[in-house]
């Protein structure tokens, strides 16, 4: 163990293991019923819940890690696709909740089916399956492994293995139920414990004050030149909004906590409290990474956040509290890619293949496939080696290259009723190869593989300049096949009438409609509230 972390910190982590479990298992003895209740925890969840879960699925190893080494190395900037996220996370709960409640589905691919086709909604099922391996679980495998080895000395693979172990645990018996409980107390934590520490950081630095008089001026701009390598400041404001509509919009893994929500209304708050939420990693993440590098001058990048833990900065028993938050972002992250990826196969492949399916056998489907995954994770633990140690760019690049595309389907597919089943499955086609195509040229220019100039030009483009390169490749080839194939599908209907346009007319009336904007008050206040603490923070920084 590191010095410092006694016996009390230790007791500590004990105590939030058993207080977590017993969530888990709590929830493992109601019943489920049917697999809305084990994916979807029987469409239940208050606002609050959703918010702080979809919050807590979110913030991961990988965030502690990746953005607050980021912070270390280039500065506030590294919080702008953190900031970004928020507009979108605005935009899902104001229009995007309505439409995904109103098409009754329980996955995005089953949405995808129901405005286009079968062979759509299965090439995204299986596309998000193997995306869940290489981002979401490998690289929240890594990040974990590495502040492990920091804190208890704990081998990369046996921290990664008792991870996936305990968290499998109650994520296999409890379902959506306890995934979505346990969120919410894991979400305090990890917020407590970030504030926590980035107090005592501060206040060992001499406060804002005393960091800028430590640290170049670079450190406190958000928003670097169109050439930077990382954060151009195009990239951030046209190309970070693609990736953020994937993830936030159209991914199983997030999407599927709103889901839980019992009205559109909580499904709507919720999102707007994520939001609200999501202010707080440039405070509670990036800012760490700062005030580690004022410290501690000779660390590099992702030994950040590590190296904060391992100092004398925190007294005994807070250390323990911090530690017990790190350790909650990570199992609620893992908890909510198991009930997602079981949600994916249950819903997307089984249940295709045997439509006369029980509920029953659904949900033991569920839980088998749940167990399955958690053997996978184990077994994918060796591809944390493939990782650069440079966590949160690769994990943002890597989404840069394959988000484009299915971003391009979901947007055209909700604006316009004429984008065609074909059109969209051949988008998805040729922009996944293109995007995938990049990320392999693109370790086989860093493995010297390739050295054609032509092609390390290529590699060369920014991933946000990327993203937006490949958005407006996929834009064109889904219009322009919609209209080559409009013909041949202008007889079939769509299953899902109500989409974007019907979302903004029925906000207009209700909005315009007297009495009506009473039950927005709150959610108006809530919205104006981040945008002005966001455009807050730009003019500041």
């Amino acid at each position: 163990m590191f010095n410092g972390f006694t016996l009390l910190d230790s007791l500590i982590l004990f105590v939030y293991l058993i207080v977590i479990l017993s969530i888990g298992f709590n929830y493992s003895r109601k019943r489920d019923r049917n697999s809305t209740d084990f994916f979807l925890a029987g469409r239940n969840a208050g606002w609050i819940a959703v918010g702080f879960s979809i919050f807590a699925t979110n913030i991961s190893s990988e965030h502690f890690i990746g953005l607050a080494g980021e912070g270390a190395s280039r500065g506030l900037a590294a919080g702008q696709i953190e900031l970004m996220a928020i507009f979108i996370l605005i935009l899902l709960g104001w229009f995007l909740a309505p439409i995904y409640f109103k098409s009754g589905v329980i996955t995005m691919p089953e949405f995808l089916e129901k405005r286009f086709d079968a062979r759509s909604r299965k090439f995204f099922t299986y596309t998000s399956i193997v995306i869940y391996l290489f981002t979401k679980i490998s690289v929240t495998l890594f990040a974990g492994g590495i502040l492990f080895y920091k804190i208890f000395g704990f081998n990369i693979y046996t921290s990664a293995i008792i991870l996936i172990l305990i968290t499998g645990l109650y994520s296999v018996i409890g379902g959506a139920s306890a995934v979505i409980r346990t969120h919410t107390v894991q979400a305090i934590l990890m917020i407590a414990g970030g504030i926590i520490l980035t107090i005592f950081g501060l206040n060992e630095v001499g406060g804002i004050a005393g960091l800028k008089e430590k640290l170049p001026d670079h450190f406190f701009n958000m928003f670097k030149a169109a050439s930077d390598p990382d954060y151009p400041w195009t990239g951030i404001i046209f190309g970070a909004p693609i990736i953020a509509f994937w993830y936030w919009c159209t991914d199983q893994y997030i999407v599927q906590r709103m889901l839980n929500a019992k009205s559109i209304n909580d499904a709507r708050r919720g999102s707007l409290l994520a939001a609200s939420l999501k202010i707080l990693p440039i405070f509670i993440l990036v800012l760490p990474g700062l005030i580690a590098v004022s410290l501690y001058p000779e660390i590099s990048g992702d030994d950040a956040y590590p190296m904060l833990l391992a100092s004398n900065l925190l007294p005994v028993g807070i250390k323990g509290f911090v530690v017990a938050g790190l350790l909650a972002a990570i199992m609620s992250s893992l908890a909510s890619v198991f009930n997602s990826t079981a949600a994916l196969y249950t819903n997307d492949i089984y249940k295709p293949k045997h439509p006369g399916a029980s509920e029953r056998e659904l949900v033991l489907v569920g839980r088998l496939s749940t167990t399955i995954i958690v053997v996978v994770a184990i077994l994918c633990v060796p591809l944390v080696k493939l990782i650069t140690s440079q966590v949160y760019i690769y994990l943002q690049s890597l989404q840069g290259f394959i988000s484009p595309p299915i971003t391009a389907v979901f947007l055209f597919g909700l604006l316009n009723k004429r984008i065609t089943a074909k059109a969209a499955f051949w988008t998805l086609i040729i922009g996944e190869v293109i995007g995938v195509s990049r990320f392999i040229l693109e370790m086989l220019v860093n493995m010297e593989w390739i050295t054609n100039p032509i092609l390390i030009s290529i590699k060369e483009i920014n991933f946000l300049h990327f993203a937006i390169i490949l958005f407006v490749l996929s834009s064109v080839l889904i219009l322009a096949l919609s209209k080559l194939t409009k013909t041949e599908e202008e007889q079939k209907v769509t299953k899902i009438t109500y989409l974007f346009p019907e979302s903004i007319r029925e906000f207009s009336y209700n909005f315009n409609h007297s009495g009506a904007l009473g039950g927005y008050r709150t959610n108006i206040i809530i919205s104006v509230f981040i945008l002005i603490v966001i455009f807050g923070l730009w003019s500041l920084w």
